[in-house]
Order: structure tokens, then C-alpha cells, then sequence
């Protein structure tokens, strides 16, 4: 393992979200190298400084009075024993709004942040020596075959050389704790990973692109399947990746 891939995965050694097999190779490399030893040193320094650092702010009891001196007169009455009912009232009905409506929303953005976090680990991973592929070939009527047996549904294969992404190959990766279909395309010299897992929702969500720890990322979903595609090449090309492939697997579907 070289210093530049060991140290794109000190964060994740640090925080335990290496497998047994990376997180022994990582360590090996620290045992060895001064260098990435002082700078993985250095990070679990940070991480205890801020750990035992009080990051809460209280305000000052003189804001409170400076806040209730600027409301209305009758703001400022003694509650009466009705109003501290319907007041009790109306933050229960909201509760019950919040827990039906806006909390699934936003337990349902992290749950997809999440997962988005643990899509570009993946294709961090990917990028080492030796763990890009599974199955080399440039033949999709190769590539996709190999998922045959290992997944409940094998994800799609197309071949978009002619389109400027060339195909290499595919593996197996994990996300969200199962295993999925990850197919490696090639742009130029940059590295495409498109992961592809299946879903019970047969709905069609519009490509959205993100990014994240320098990666772009572009997620859709369509025909019982989500996608996610991320590389470091830009959004542009992401995007046009995405809408080549699209295109193509609809052809597919139609013809």
C-alpha cells in the first residue's frame, strides 16, 4: 500500500469504518511509515481535542430579559390555566404532525446521506491496488453473467465504449450491510463506479448529483433498481454518463 492510498483511509481507520482486511493493511502501512504514523498521530490528536472540548454555547441570562422586555405588553401576562391547555393542545397536535410527516422526512434524508457516505467509502476502496474488479472484460456478455448466482438481481451491463465510457469490468461491493452489483467504467484515466442495488419501489426518481469528499456523485432510481454513479471527473460528465446509460439501457428495454 502506498502513502497516498493509506492516507485517504486514516479518516475511516479512525472512525472503525474499515473492514478487518483494510483496516490490517492500513495498519501495516502506519507500522512502517514515519510519515503516515505522525499524520494518523496527529488526527486521533484532533479527534480527542475535540471530543473533550464543551462546543455548547449558553446565552446569557441578560439576552432572555433583553427578549422579554422587546415583546408586548400582553405577551408578557402570566399564563392563565387555559391558555397553558391550549398552548399544551396545539404542541401536542404538532408533535403528532411531526412524528406522522417531517421527522420520517428528515430520519429518511439522513438514512440517504448515510448511505451516500458509505457509496464513496466504496469507491475509495475501489481505487487500491488490486480491488477495482472482479471480473475483467470489456464485454458486457461477460461481465454480466459473472453476477449471476451472487445477487438477487443482477444489475444492468452496457456497453457505452463508443459513447467515450469505456467498460472494464465489475465486482461485488457492500452497502447499507448487503452485498450489491458495482459495474467499472473508465473515462479517460478516471475511474467511473456505478453501484446498482435493488429496491421495492418501482417509482422513477430524477438523477440528482452530490458531492461528497471530493467525489460526484449522481443517484437515480428507476424500474425497481437504484443507481448511484460517482468518479471524480466532473459533474458535467457524471451527468452525461448517466444520461448515456439511461438512454441505453432504454433502448434495450424497447428493442
Amino acid at each position: 500500500m502506498t502513502c497516498d492510498e493509506a492516507r485517504i483511509l486514516l479518516h475511516a481507520l479512525l472512525d472503525n469504518e474499515l473492514d478487518a482486511g483494510h483496516a490490517r493493511e492500513v495498519e501495516a502501512h502506519i507500522a512502517s511509515c514515519p510519515d503516515c504514523a505522525a499524520e494518523f498521530a496527529a488526527q486521533r490528536e484532533m479527534q480527542r481535542v475535540l471530543a473533550d472540548t464543551n462546543l455548547r454555547y449558553t446565552a446569557p441570562a441578560s439576552l432572555r430579559m433583553r427578549i422579554e422586555a422587546s415583546l408586548p405588553g400582553p405577551q408578557r401576562q402570566q399564563p392563565t390555566r387555559r391558555s397553558v391547555l391550549r398552548g399544551f393542545a396545539m404542541g401536542s397536535a404538532v408533535s403528532a404532525l411531526a412524528a406522522s410527516g417531517v421527522v420520517a422526512v428528515v430520519l429518511r434524508q439522513d438514512d440517504q446521506q448515510r448511505i451516500l457516505s458509505e457509496v464513496v467509502s466504496a469507491h475509495l476502496r475501489s481505487l487500491q491496488a488490486g480491488h477495482l474488479t472482479d471480473v475483467v472484460s470489456t464485454d458486457q456478455h461477460t461481465v454480466k453473467p459473472w453476477f449471476n448466482g451472487k445477487l438477487d438481481v443482477a444489475p444492468p451491463v452496457i456497453d457505452l465504449t463508443a459513447q467515450g465510457f469505456t467498460l472494464v469490468g465489475g465486482r461485488l461491493d457492500y452497502i447499507d450491510a448487503r452485498a450489491i452489483g458495482a459495474v467499472v467504467y473508465k473515462r479517460r484515466q478516471h475511474v467511473v463506479n456505478l453501484f446498482v442495488s435493488q429496491t421495492s419501489s418501482t417509482e422513477y426518481r430524477a438523477p440528482k448529483t452530490e458531492t461528497m469528499q471530493g467525489f460526484n456523485c449522481r443517484r437515480w432510481g428507476n424500474r425497481g433498481l437504484n443507481f448511484w454513479a460517482v468518479s471524480d471527473i466532473g459533474a458535467d460528465e457524471l451527468a452525461e454518463f448517466v444520461d448515456k446509460f439511461e438512454a441505453a439501457m432504454k433502448a434495450n428495454v424497447e428493442g
